[in-house]
């Protein structure tokens, strides 16, 4: 059973970047696709960037694109949120997931890092 480990929560001041990283412990195949999905407080699940592991086809949200960037290191089995320009509506719980579609439908899940932004 693969399990996925976010590391890179932590507060920071609005226009700053942050960098979360996602490392799993099992296969990840060439069929599937490694996202990230935030929860902000009181609110459900939002999709916010994801990579295909077969090639470098990436998918983000409206609300991120051109701010966040998805990376992968297949030789580390890890993938990366590069979070530039962060904004306060960014704070939320950031789970890194495993599944087989872009946008939805992920089946293995991180236990979530924390990301704070403070004006």
């Amino acid at each position: 059973q693969v399990q996925l480990v976010e590391s890179g929560g932590g507060s920071v001041q609005a226009a700053g970047p942050l960098r979360l990283s996602c490392v799993a412990s099992g296969r990840i195949f060439s069929s599937h696709v490694m996202g990230w999905v935030r929860q902000a407080p009181g609110k459900g699940g939002e999709f916010v960037a994801s990579i295909r592991w077969s090639d470098q086809r990436t998918y983000y949200s409206d609300s991120v694109t051109g701010r966040f960037t998805i990376s992968k290191d297949k030789a580390k089995n890890t993938i990366y949120l590069q979070m530039d320009k962060l904004e306060l509506e960014d704070t939320a719980v950031y789970y890194c997931a495993r599944g087989n579609s872009p946008y939805e439908d992920y089946r293995i899940w991180g236990q979530g890092t924390q990301v704070t932004v403070s004006s």
